[in-house]
Formats: C-alpha cells, sequence, structure tokens
C-alpha cells in the first residue's frame, strides 16, 4: 500500500508498505476518506517529538477489509467510521464513558499511525471500546470523515449549553466556528454571531449556514451590544488560537453567560490575563473541552446521516492521496473551509 509519512517539519514522503494484517481482537480499514484537521497542520508544520516518522490523519471512513481473531459484531465489507481515540479501559475517565480523556489515550494519527494511507490497522482496544461505527448508506464516506471534529464540537455544545432563544457568538469562522454555529442553530438559538478577521471567509460561511449575522470590524463590543441592545451575548465560544479573543470575551457577555475557550494556544502563548471580577459580578460559566466521547461520536454520525446537520456544505475541497502536500500547503494558509483526502 501507499502512505503518505511524516519524517520531520513539513516533509511529507510516501512509503510503499505491506498492507497490515489484524491481529488478535484488530481489524483493518481499508481508508477511503480522510479529512485534514488543524492538529494535522500543526504536527505537519512542527514536527513530532524527537522526529520519529508518523502517518497522520485521525479523522476516518472506510471499509473493513480485515478482521482479526476474535471480533465479533462486524463483517468484512462494512462501512465504518472510526473514534481516533481510545484509553487504557481500566481508569477513572475510562469506566466513567470519558475514554477520550485517559491520561495515556492513544490515538490515531497522533501516536500511532493514522489514515493518511491505503490501509489502517484499528487496534484491539479500540475495537473492544466500540470506536468502529458501521454507517448507513445516507451518509458520505467524506461526510462520516469529518463527523470526528463535529463531535469535538458537540462536546463543548455540551459543556456550555445553547438555549432556545439564546444569542450565541462564536469567534472564529473556521470549519469549527461553523460546527459551533450549525450546532446553535439546531437548538433554537435566536441569534447567531460569527467573527473572524476574514471578511471573505464570513461571507462564504453566511452562504452556506444562513440566519447568521457576521462581523470582521476591530469593534466587536460595540457590535455585539448594539445586536443584543446592550445585553449581551448568552454563549461566546473562541473557536480560534487567540489568547486576545479569550481575553475579550468576558466582556461581551450577559448575566449568567456562558464562556467556552474551545481553541487551545500555542505553547508560549497559553498565558492569559482575564478580568476575573467579570466572572464574579456577571456570575459567568467560563469552561474549556478537548476531544469528545464515544457517546458522542455516535450522536453526531446520526445528525449528519438524518440531514439535520448538513455536514457536506463544509466540506469545500477534495484531494487525493498523490495531492496531500498541495493539501497540506492549501489547508496551512487557511483555504477553504474541510478539505478530505479521497481514496
Amino acid at each position: 500500500m501507499k502512505a503518505s509519512v511524516l519524517v520531520s517539519p513539513k516533509r511529507l514522503v510516501f512509503e510503499e508498505r505491506s498492507i497490515p494484517r489484524a491481529g488478535a481482537g484488530e481489524m483493518i480499514v481499508r481508508v477511503r476518506a480522510a479529512a485534514i484537521c488543524g492538529t494535522d497542520i500543526r504536527m505537519w508544520s512542527n514536527g513530532i517529538s524527537g522526529n520519529r516518522p508518523l502517518v497522520l490523519g485521525h479523522e476516518v471512513a472506510g471499509d473493513i477489509s480485515e478482521l482479526g481473531e476474535g471480533v465479533a459484531g462486524y463483517s468484512v465489507g462494512d462501512k465504518v467510521a472510526v473514534a481516533p481515540n481510545y484509553g487504557c479501559g481500566i481508569c477513572d475517565e475510562c469506566v466513567s464513558g470519558r475514554t477520550h480523556l485517559c491520561p495515556d489515550y492513544r490515538a490515531l494519527g497522533i501516536n500511532i499511525d493514522g489514515a493518511f494511507a491505503e490501509y489502517v490497522r484499528i487496534p484491539a482496544p479500540a475495537v473492544r471500546q466500540g470506536n468502529v461505527c458501521r454507517l448507513g448508506p445516507a451518509i458520505t464516506y467524506a461526510q462520516a470523515a469529518a463527523v470526528e471534529p463535529l463531535s469535538c464540537a458537540f462536546n463543548g455544545h455540551q459543556a456550555y449549553g445553547v438555549h432556545p432563544g439564546d444569542s450565541v457568538l462564536i469567534i472564529g469562522a473556521g470549519p469549527i466556528g461553523c460546527m459551533h454555529a450549525m450546532l446553535a442553530q439546531m437548538v433554537g438559538a435566536s441569534q447567531v454571531i460569527l467573527n473572524d478577521l476574514s471578511a471573505e471567509r464570513l461571507a462564504y460561511c453566511s452562504g452556506i449556514l444562513g440566519g447568521v449575522m457576521t462581523y470582521a470590524g476591530d469593534d466587536l463590543k460595540g457590535f455585539v451590544m448594539e445586536k443584543t441592545n446592550g445585553r449581551g451575548v448568552d454563549v461566546c465560544v473562541t473557536a480560534c488560537p487567540s489568547p486576545a479573543a479569550q481575553a475579550a470575551s468576558l466582556e461581551l457577555m450577559a448575566v449568567f453567560g456562558r464562556v467556552c475557550f474551545f481553541g487551545g494556544l500555542p505553547a508560549g502563548r497559553d498565558r492569559v490575563e482575564l478580568n476575573t471580577n467579570l466572572i464574579h459580578y456577571r456570575q459567568l460559566i467560563v469552561t474549556g473541552t478537548s476531544r469528545s466521547s464515544l457517546s458522542q461520536y455516535r450522536k453526531c454520525l446520526q445528525l449528519v446521516e438524518s440531514g439535520v446537520l448538513p455536514m457536506d456544505k463544509l466540506i469545500t475541497n477534495h484531494f487525493t492521496l498523490d495531492q496531500i502536500e498541495e493539501a497540506f500547503q492549501f489547508c496551512a494558509k487557511a483555504g477553504g473551509l474541510k478539505s478530505v483526502i479521497d481514496f
């Protein structure tokens, strides 16, 4: 098989490898679609610790090509999507259903070989914990691959809680920001405001989402207060790696507002000065979320397959595996929204 391997920062090389075989409890998935994530771009830009070779790609859908001894409930040929994170199975987080927060978690494309290859081995613990999900005919491979980041947004969505009639501000109009907007619209938010530095991107997002307000100027607070009659927003999501956005978000909040610091910050910029009096006197809830549970992942597959969330609108660009270098360069320049490698 052909595999794209990150060998050093910004250096992907193609390798011809033997198709992996399934050991006991494992399965092999023939990859049909693998989406590119901001995490992939950061790893590509910065390299892997120790510069060890790694196949990236943790947003994946495909067909089961081989089942190892002892695997039940699946058949060769099943159309599946795979949640990438799995835990040890015995710690408190794992037994509480939060395998994605296991202190010894493993993940496809993060610390084991992932999906930018024609075949990917799914380890026995991931199979056993239910990471492999069968798909119906109504969802495409590309849509299913893009469900992984949607499930991460859904994790945040459940943490901050949008109620019918709420006003919601999302800072950052990338694919994650658009997913938060879609989820807010799904549950009946009365106002959804998208803020970004790029007016062009905002125009595109407004066209595909419909019903959202957008702002790209330098007086976000003034805009928010105008649109909320001076009250502030009920929910603010910082879907961007910006310390300034996190610091400024508290000033935009209504009483009992909920803030989610969704986008992680780069090393060296992860100390943020906050006016905690705003948290105190407005009784704000400030939260953050990381990755997603298997339950959230499966729920998002259902939302996409049923047509409740039109994930195909966020998939703007398709590449082949041979074009993966071009795809990474394109995504690193914030091109499009969601890019998918089709096999």
